[in-house]
């Protein structure tokens, strides 16, 4: 009786025994598959790049095109202490931005991008950049430096309004080669929405929407009482290292509401103004043709502004071929014989222009997605 009391007892405390290894055995190969996955995942995640990317179009796609940080892991940043890392990290190629983040009104709150190559950054349905600060030193969001293949892509960049302190533009892009802005927005900068600028080269600006929403603040140190200055290329006459530098395309652009000048004005580039729409009512005055610019101002609609072309002292020449000028003042011809584009691009007639422009231009994806042209 006892031999089967203590018999009956071994084997159940076996039995409990067996299943208890076994349910630490799976528990163990469970963590580590989790494990496993979890690593997995984030060596091999993608990002959301869809459509044609080897579409690049205009001077962009020269010089070995602009490619950003193609198929690499995207690292995704909804505050600015996120973003400010992932910018700065050059190990960190591709920059999902999602929701509202807003610069830091300090002197080291403007995110310096430099000496970096291959990058992208690019916003989710509704990105926006946001800068309330108005003063010289705290002013501006993203000053892109010394920087290669770089695409900025369906991002809202959003300052306080004009006011001109020489503070900083929305963005600046300062000696860098190769950088694709495309499906961006760029609204009420201090001193500029997106300068170009120091020997920069092979840009394309594409599908971008520039406008001015809000009042000009006047009775800056610099003078002017409305400065809603868009876009300048070159940043002085004597940046004389700019000559044969500043290959710049402006596509399917949109100078909306608000622009007062600088759409764009231009300094020693060679710059291809194609399939862009004008009709901000508050121009005072368009493209502009600087010291030793030459613009080719192709098939574009320009609509109740004043002075289409402005033709300044030393320019070199403006080719104007197959525009449309409806109530508008000033040049419509051009002067003297331009560049020739060594590159091929998808051109429209002008009379598509305005309804694909208006369509299409500023931050309209959801994502990062590429192939427009």
């Amino acid at each position: 009786m006892k031999l089967n009391l203590k018999l009956s007892v071994f084997i159940v405390s076996l039995f409990f025994g067996l299943t208890s290894c076994n349910n630490e055995e799976t528990a163990e190969n469970n963590a580590v598959t989790a494990e496993l996955e979890t690593k997995t995942t984030k060596t091999t995640k993608n990002n959301a790049r869809v459509g044609d990317c080897a579409a690049v179009p205009g001077w962009a796609s020269l010089n070995a095109s602009t490619t950003g940080g193609g198929n690499a892991a995207e690292t995704v940043a909804s505050t600015y202490a996120q973003l400010k890392a992932a910018i700065e990290n050059t190990d960190v190629k591709v920059i999902k931005v999602t929701g509202t983040i807003t610069i830091p009104a300090t002197s080291t709150g403007r995110i310096a991008f430099q000496d970096q190559t291959g990058k992208t950054i690019y916003g989710a349905s509704g990105a926006k950049l946001v800068s309330t600060d108005q003063t010289k030193a705290n002013s501006g969001i993203l000053n892109i430096k010394r920087c290669k293949n770089i695409i900025l892509r369906n991002l809202i960049f959003e300052g306080p309004g004009a006011y001109d302190t020489d503070g900083w533009d929305n963005a600046i892009i300062d000696n860098c080669q190769n950088v694709w802005v495309d499906h961006c927005e760029f609204r009420d900068g201090v001193d500029g929405n997106l300068d170009i600028k120091n020997q920069s080269d092979y840009v394309t600006v594409s599908y971008t929407k520039f406008t001015y929403l809000k009042a000009p603040r006047p009775g800056g140190s610099g003078g002017s009482p409305d400065h809603r200055y868009s876009n300048l290329i070159g940043s002085s006459d004597g940046a004389t290292a700019d000559r044969g530098k500043l290959r710049i395309t402006f596509a399917r652009c949109w100078w909306a509401n608000g622009c007062k000048e600088r759409m764009p004005r231009v300094r020693f580039g060679k710059v291809h103004i194609v399939n862009n729409y004008f009709n901000s009512s508050a121009s005072n005055k368009c493209v502009a043709a600087g010291l030793e610019a030459s613009i080719r101002v192709e098939n574009n609609v320009f609509e109740n502004v004043n002075q289409s072309i402005d033709l300044m002292t030393g320019y070199t020449a403006v080719t104007a071929v197959g525009n449309i000028f409806t109530n508008t003042t000033g040049n419509t011809a051009g002067s003297n014989t331009a560049f020739t584009p060594s590159y091929s691009i998808q051109l429209l007639s002008a009379s598509a222009v305005k309804a694909d422009v208006t369509a299409g231009a500023g931050a309209t994806f959801t994502g990062n997605i590429c192939g427009s042209f």
